[in-house]
């Protein structure tokens, strides 16, 4: 959810540079099941464009409606939306509404958040009475400050409120080391998904960023030259240089980090051998390093082409970041979010 939330804060800049309203819609609670749960969010502007959904349709044109209150006034307000007898889903969903127009002190805090890597939280106080409400709101709070969303700075009740809770962590990034074409396809899949992609191409390649729709920076380096402390815990790194010495070059490069997952192309037979070289290589290594290691990567969907493949890849590193054991949706039983 990050990265939704950053393409929001951008959009709501740039309304704000061009005399532009907006209005930040927030879910933040639920009673029963939805299409996404409390914490998403979408930002309506003055005109009646919307960045993102909450829903799969339906709810974002009842937001757009609520929210012409909200450009009036500038209060806040809280709107339900039972979906019961018009989504399917089986459950009323509660969506703070609110003026948003960031300052200069927010945004340099949030940006630099961002590039940092570090975590963030958003506060939202809300009582689940519809209407227009004043003490309702949001805050962000980064490292030590805290922001008010409320364009208005009217003042929030933290005390008569509800609040919803949610962390951010950094924004999920994808390293692919390897330019060929199955590469090209995964860097396009990972950026539709959302995901900050780098790629890693040999320091030979004739190729560059252009070559790599998605990408967020592309580097041409060797095995020592990797920036492996750009790699963190909401990074996966995927090795598909088709190379195998040079795949082991970069493994050993990244003996240091700690990935969410590093997955490697090829048969298991390959994967074998190279953690056995790796382990010749790096005989210390840390077992959660080893653990972090999936081969051959992505889940068993029957993937043929690039692009299946690709998806096989994500799929793999969503069950593993979010702990889920990968089944057919009709076999879960209770719900399908925890």
């Amino acid at each position: 959810m990050t990265h939704e939330l950053k393409y929001i804060v951008e959009q709501a800049l740039w309304a704000k540079q061009n005399n532009i309203k907006s209005v930040l819609a927030s879910v933040v609670a639920l009673d029963g099941s939805s299409y996404r749960r409390p914490g998403v969010r979408m930002l309506v502007l003055e005109g009646g464009r919307m960045v993102g959904a909450v829903s799969g349709g339906c709810v974002e044109k009842e937001i757009l409606l609520q929210s012409e209150t909200v450009f009036k006034t500038g209060v806040s307000k809280i709107m339900t939306y039972d979906g019961r007898y018009r989504l399917g889903c089986e459950g009323i969903l509660y969506i703070l509404l609110e003026q948003f127009e960031p300052t200069e002190a927010f945004s340099s805090a949030f940006f630099s958040c961002l590039k940092e890597r570090k975590p963030l939280e958003v506060w939202s106080y809300f009582n689940k009475k519809e209407g227009s409400v004043l003490g309702i709101g949001s805050v962000v709070k980064i490292e030590e400050k805290t922001f008010s969303i409320s364009a208005l700075g009217i003042g929030i009740d933290t005390t008569k409120q509800s609040v919803f809770k949610q962390k951010l962590p950094p924004c999920f990034k994808m390293v692919i080391v390897g330019a060929e074409h199955d590469a090209v396809q995964l860097c396009k899949y990972a950026a539709l998904t959302g995901w900050e992609v780098t790629v890693i191409a040999g320091a030979s390649e004739s190729k560059s960023i252009t070559d790599f729709p998605g990408a967020h920076a592309f580097y041409a380096q060797t095995p020592e030259q990797l920036g492996t402390q750009v790699i963190d815990e909401q990074t996966a790194v995927v090795l598909m240089s088709h190379n195998f010495a040079n795949d082991l070059r970069y493994l050993v490069a990244l003996k240091a980090c700690k990935p969410a997952y590093i997955g490697l192309l090829g048969p298991a037979r390959r994967r074998e051998d190279m953690l056995s070289q790796f382990l010749e290589y790096c005989p210390d290594a840390d077992e959660a390093f080893l653990d972090s290691i999936y081969g051959p990567a992505g889940i068993n969907i029957g993937a043929e082409t690039p692009q299946e493949i690709a998806v096989s890849i994500i799929s793999e590193i969503l069950a593993v970041t979010r702990q889920q054991e990968p089944i057919p949706l009709s076999q879960k039983t209770g719900c399908i979010h925890s």
